[in-house]
């Protein structure tokens, strides 16, 4: 017959034991993977958005986290089109190089990623829906909030400029694509930030010059660390050899805020 010393050191050691095990959340570890469907919500206000999340995710490390605005074709109400073009295509292709979060916001109907992008200008409740999409994936998959990037192409580069501008400490790096700015109002705010931009230098949509006045001004401002490609002979589909780039990936990935 077993006696009460013996029960009672017996459970001190299960109680030591399993205290030595670290505590996983649960629910963490069986976060779902792949591209899925999500909404951010401001009071009444509602934006669908996909996010990615790598099928090797683990929540006991931290993640970098891409924001990536989509151009003005993909706009509406169906979460498909953004998670297929740019970066959900790249991804497709080559998920190797995507150890990160990315989070696939979709712009409605006659609308733009802010209120200085020259589309719309009262949609600056479409760019903060956007960043609270984002602030969403980052705190349910354990983002790294000093390796958020911000990317887009088309309408989607002009909210780059745009709201990398009006929140230049919340990113680690700019990439638009094939978009514009406002050279006067937003350089100054972007100069210590890393960007690297690309445009076809045949784009007849949105005319390379957007792009180039764009780095001009960053670097006038004090920019050393802005980056500019501009492929010859392409027209305004310059994000499929952009993120196609493994070379500007990587440095992508690099980056680091405050640094």
């Amino acid at each position: 017959m077993l006696t009460n010393a013996y029960l009672f050191a017996a459970a001190l050691i299960a109680g030591a034991t399993l205290a030595a095990i670290p505590c996983v959340d649960a629910r963490a570890a069986e976060r779902p993977t792949g591209f899925l469907n999500r909404e951010a919500r401001i009071g009444d206000q509602v934006l669908p958005y996909v996010v990615y999340a790598p099928r090797d995710y683990s929540p006991d490390r931290k993640w970098p986290v891409i924001l990536f605005l989509h151009g003005a074709g993909e706009r509406g109400e169906n979460t498909l089109p953004p998670s297929q073009v740019g970066i959900g295509s790249a991804i497709r292709l080559h998920p190797e190089r995507f150890p990160c979060i990315a989070v696939m916001p979709q712009c409605p109907r006659g609308s733009g990623w802010g209120a200085a992008t020259g589309f719309t200008p009262d949609s600056s409740h479409v760019a903060a829906l956007a960043l609270k999409a984002l602030d969403e994936c980052v705190a349910e998959y354990n983002g790294d909030v000093d390796r958020v990037y911000l990317t887009g192409l088309s309408m989607g580069g002009f909210g780059t400029w745009s709201i990398g501008s009006s929140q230049p400490t919340r990113f680690a790096a700019l990439a638009p694509i094939c978009g514009g700015g406002q050279p006067a109002t937003m350089a100054k705010a972007l100069a210590g930030l890393p960007i690297w931009a690309f445009h076809g230098d045949a784009d007849t949509v949105v005319p390379p010059q957007r792009s180039r006045e764009m780095v001009d001004a960053v670097k006038a401002a004090g920019n050393e660390r802005v980056r500019y490609t501009e492929f010859p002979g392409v027209a305004h589909n310059s994000w499929d050899k952009a993120y196609g780039d493994a070379e500007f990936i990587a440095w992508l990935f690099a980056q680091r805020r405050g640094r």
